[in-house]
């Protein structure tokens, strides 16, 4: 009650002039809240014509500055201050409703801020605005009613910007929620459209890893490249694709992966195992040495450097050095497969059979589906001539790859060695479809052939396996026998000569020298 008589004594004096406003010989217009609808009559606050004249008076003169705007200020926010802040304020700030002002329907929180005054806690702030700010204008009905409209309109439009309730349009609305929710599955779906490129790419990886495990090397290099190019160049997808090419036995292509794979990641020694094996067949001893001296600069401690630097000296004909480098890659890693092959494979090259069926079984104990153990047990009791074991060892390791050329060469051998030619003819013909690069079966075929007394064939044969292999001194001298079954004397000589000018091993010089000297030699007598 304090604050209303303060306001009313500041906005509606007495007659009588105050101490503060003694040079001000007129009186203040009478109070704006009695102008609004439905209020009371100014005739019942200033009841006299003469009060009335002097507000007209006054209304049509300059509006001189009556109280302090900053105090004004203070005391109407304190005088509707139960009515809470600024309705557009309120309106941003809470959620949305809708509530009828005279008539005009604005966006509110649903919350009841009435108070004893309602049109004026409403209105009250945009009444105060038209009275101090439109300094030059008259105080007429017209002015007043024209600031409260605006000030409606302020607010309805402040509502309608700052609020999305059921005041927008249907289709604003809907527009603005389409956006919504597609920027919601946008950033929803970035993370899914990663994790599954991701799972695709493991699906590829994996499954050329499956395909190479089961040597089934060519499936596992198409299902390789269709990985894209930064993730095939790397350094274990590489090494990966070496291995395949190595038992498809395409020794260029697999060092040719091995080196990338090195170039990629210089530091890894995934297959470098491998690569040195491929460096061994390719007779690359520079390139072998140089492998060896960087994988023990890298790692003395892995296996795989020990098995390179066992190749290398293989290579050089040093097999009881190549065997104490294996047997400390054995002794580095007991569980690593391939260097208890690699210690077999030295055995038999110093003619120590039973250690290297010690290797060999040491190698299958920690994995049985090694193929190579099972080949070298095959090959040792194929020297041995025990061609039963050798067949069944030759069956195991097929089993295990069932698309390698070599092991159906080998096992139509061990068959041709127990008489049974047309089994052994069609294992060889399936290890020529297997790998038609392969020289090794043709020249099987063309023995087997021999042994059958087919000689127009076996020579069909090998005139075609010259073309696959023009430097085998083999090849020259099994024609040489041919030409000299067929007691063609001078061409089985020209073919005996050629095999001598390609160099062949002293085993192989001895045994066609010996050819020669029985040149002349019935068949009867030589056998």
């Amino acid at each position: 009650m304090d604050l209303l008589k303060e306001a009313e004594t500041a906005l509606c004096p007495s007659n009588e002039p105050s101490s503060e406003f003694s040079g001000v010989s007129h009186s203040p217009p009478a109070i704006l809240r009695n102008m609004l609808p439905n209020g009371p009559t100014s005739s019942s606050v200033c009841a006299d014509a003469s009060q009335r004249s002097t507000v007209k008076s006054i209304i049509q003169a300059p509006r001189r500055k009556l109280v302090d705007e900053g105090k004004l200020k203070m005391i109407s926010g304190r005088l509707f201050s139960d009515s809470g802040p600024r309705r557009s304020t309120r309106v941003a700030g809470e959620g949305v409703s809708t509530a009828n002002i005279n008539g005009i329907t604005v966006a509110g929180n649903g919350t009841n801020h009435s108070s004893k005054y309602p049109s004026i806690s409403k209105l009250g702030s945009a009444a105060f605005r038209s009275v101090t700010v439109r300094k030059g204008q008259s105080l007429s009905t017209e002015t007043f009613s024209e600031g409260v409209r605006s000030e409606l309109d302020d607010t309805r439009s402040n509502t309608a910007t700052t609020t999305s309730g059921s005041s927008l349009p249907p289709d604003t609305r809907s527009c603005e929620h389409d956006s919504s929710v597609s920027r919601a599955s946008m950033s929803v779906s970035k993370p899914a459209s990663g994790g599954l490129q991701v799972l695709s790419l493991l699906k590829i990886i994996g499954e050329g890893y499956r395909l190479s495990c089961l040597y089934r090397c060519q499936d596992a290099l198409d299902v390789f490249m269709q990985l894209p190019h930064k993730h095939y160049n790397t350094g274990w997808v590489l090494s990966q694709v070496g291995k395949a090419h190595f038992e498809l036995v395409d020794y260029l292509e697999a060092e040719r992966a091995f080196n990338n794979a090195r170039l990629a990641s210089p530091y890894s020694l995934e297959g470098m195992d491998i690569y040195s094996t491929v460096l061994y067949h390719l007779k690359e001893d520079m390139k072998l040495s140089y492998l060896a001296q960087e994988l023990i600069s890298t790692d003395r401690l892995a296996p795989q450097s020990w098995c390179a630097t066992g190749n290398c000296y293989s290579m050089q004909k040093d097999h009881e050095t190549a065997l104490k480098n294996f047997q400390r890659a054995v002794q580095l890693n007991s569980r690593f497969v391939y260097a208890h092959t690699l210690c077999g494979h030295e055995y038999v090259a110093l003619d120590d059979f039973e250690n290297g069926i010690r290797s060999y079984q040491n190698a299958l104990q920690i994995d049985v589906r090694h193929y190579n153990a099972w080949h070298g047990l095959a090959m040792i009791y194929l020297h041995q001539e025990k061609y039963e074991f050798s067949k069944h060892h030759f069956q195991r390791a097929l089993y295990i790859n069932a698309h390698s050329s070599i092991i159906m060469t080998y096992l139509g051998t061990s068959l041709h060695a127990l008489k049974r030619n047309e089994e052994a003819l069609a294992v060889i013909e399936k290890a020529i479809i297997a790998d038609k690069k392969n020289p090794l079966p043709m020249y099987q075929k063309a023995n087997i052939l021999v042994s059958m007394g087919e000689f127009d064939s076996a020579l069909n044969v090998l005139e075609e396996l010259k073309e696959y292999a023009p430097h085998e001194s083999s090849v020259y001298a099994l024609m040489g026998k041919i030409y000299k079954r067929r007691d063609m004397y001078d061409m089985a000589m020209l073919h005996f000569g050629l095999a001598l000018d390609l160099k062949p091993s002293a085993t192989d010089v001895a045994a066609i020298k010996a050819d020669i000297e029985k040149l002349h030699m019935p068949d009867e007598l030589e056998d």
